[in-house]
């Protein structure tokens, strides 16, 4: 293990979040807000620490995937230890598991909150509430990787570690170009959103936070109504940018080339987009008899869909009071979740397409035991090495889940609501159902609980192993 290199990429965490701290310092200038010299405190105290740490640089810079999973876990409990002292040097949530699990939700882009009132909270804390879903979609150890040169393997391993889906490609051929895309994209796509939200009639701070909760498929918003309060235009457009924050990044760098049949002819994106045309349908015919007419219902049923399969967790209405088919729609779309390489949570459609091809092969298989087919996707055939891992993360994710529900039953609340509040934090989602629905939180959790929730947002955010292998006595033994 080559620890002065872990050392050296938690202080350029450290260094890098005293940056983003600037934001809400810059926001509580212009609003004339106290709490602002929070998170100056916490600037400083980043920097103390991350300083020293990068000045102290490793002799021997590369490193394999075993220290890309150690480095990226650790970064994210650290980058969300410090990202929490805003919150409770501020005042705004006094209690330091309730602050810790409002910082992991952000990070990890979840969205669950233990906050009833936030309309109260000053502006500079909204603004760095939202923010870190920004700054978790992409993901921070992507950004760091645009920053420093490192040799070997080093690039590929760390986006490994980070990066949502079965398998990581690269866009380009430098690790580091393919990391500077994918930040240019999404840059981008954020801005477009925040410009159409303005011209739409939005504020620009309430633009700027919503935007930040749409592209990192987080949906921390700063009304509690959540989006509800805004007029159709908005709510469209916001719909719109979910549904294409959780598209495979990989289509809108063939679409940047000018490969506009590649870009349309990625199977995970035609399959996503087909799942929730599919969903959007059924709902809109399912509660059509709640709304004044069949095009609010669509309005309606697109957004929750978007909301729910993209992992954003944003609300226009109670969902929570549909009826049962369509309560149980978003559910399966709960753990279904976004395209890999995107911003969106759950186990991910390419995923699904995987373990749905592996049954047909095994079928296939049993009827024709000397018959040979490989499982394909856009053409390619698929090696052997990723549906084997696809196949072990569905039954790790199964036994985290189950864990975490026992885990979680001891505060005796009811099946739906511990069922809905585990499959929302572990996919990234936000909102459950009954107590953990659109109109309430987790606040009613115990400290235990919520420490159970918070180690499934990190778990589901890195996708299982890399935290889990912190607990694994091998991962700290020198080779």
């Amino acid at each position: 293990m080559n620890y002065s290199i872990i050392f050296y990429m938690i202080g350029w965490i450290l260094n890098i979040e005293a940056g983003f701290l600037l934001l809400p310092c810059l926001t509580a200038l212009i609003y004339g807000e106290k709490e602002g010299l929070s998170f100056v405190a916490v600037l400083l105290i980043c920097l103390l620490i991350g300083i020293p740490l990068v000045l102290k640089k490793p002799q021997n810079k590369v490193f394999y995937l075993r220290e890309g999973f150690v480095s990226t876990s650790l970064s994210w409990i650290v980058l969300s230890c410090m990202g929490a002292l805003p919150f409770l040097l501020s005042g705004a949530i006094s209690n330091p598991i309730d602050a810790l699990f409002e910082t992991v939700s952000g990070f990890t882009t979840t969205g669950a909150s233990i906050l009833s009132e936030v309309e109260q909270l000053p502006r500079c804390v909204l603004f760095w509430r939202s923010f870190t879903h920004w700054i978790g979609g992409m993901g921070v150890l992507v950004f760091l990787l645009i920053l420093l040169p490192m040799s070997g393997g080093s690039h590929m391993n760390l986006m490994k570690a980070e990066s949502p889906g079965p398998s990581v490609s690269r866009l380009a051929p430098k690790v580091k170009t393919t990391a500077r895309v994918l930040y240019l994209i999404y840059f981008f796509l954020t801005a477009l959103l925040v410009g159409l939200l303005v011209l739409g009639g939005m504020p620009l701070f309430d633009s700027l936070v919503h935007a930040f909760g749409t592209a990192g498929t987080g949906g921390f918003s700063i009304k509690n109504d959540s989006i509800a309060g805004y007029n159709t235009y908005l709510q469209v457009v916001i719909t719109v940018f979910m549904v294409l924050f959780g598209i495979n990044f990989n289509a809108y760098f063939f679409l940047l080339l000018k490969k506009f049949r590649q870009a349309f002819d990625i199977e995970e994106v035609r399959t996503y987009l087909s799942i929730i045309l599919i969903a959007i349908l059924i709902i809109t015919f399912n509660i059509s008899g709640l709304f004044p007419d069949f095009g609010h219902a669509f309005q309606q049923a697109a957004f929750q869909v978007a909301s729910i399969i993209t992992t954003t967790g944003f609300a226009t209405t109670d969902f929570n009071a549909w009826p049962q088919v369509s309560r149980t729609i978003l559910v399966i779309l709960m753990f279904i979740g976004a395209c890999a390489g995107s911003t969106g949570g759950g186990i991910k459609v390419s995923r699904l397409i995987l373990l749905v091809k592996s049954v047909a092969k095994e079928l296939q298989l049993t009827l024709h035991p000397r018959s040979i087919k490989k499982i394909q996707i856009d053409g390619k055939s698929v090696e052997h090495e990723v549906i084997r891992s696809t196949n072990v993360f569905l039954v790790v994710y199964i036994m985290v889940f189950t864990v975490s529900l026992l885990l979680i039953s001891f505060d005796n609340l009811d099946m739906v609501t511990n069922f809905t509040a585990v499959a929302a934090t572990i996919n990234n989602i936000g909102p459950g159902l009954e107590l953990v629905g659109p109109s309430g939180n987790f606040a009613m959790f115990s400290g235990f609980s919520k420490l159970v929730l918070i180690f499934d947002m990190l778990a589901g955010r890195l996708e299982l192993f890399p935290l889990l292998l912190l607990f694994s006595k091998n991962t700290w033994k020198k080779f």
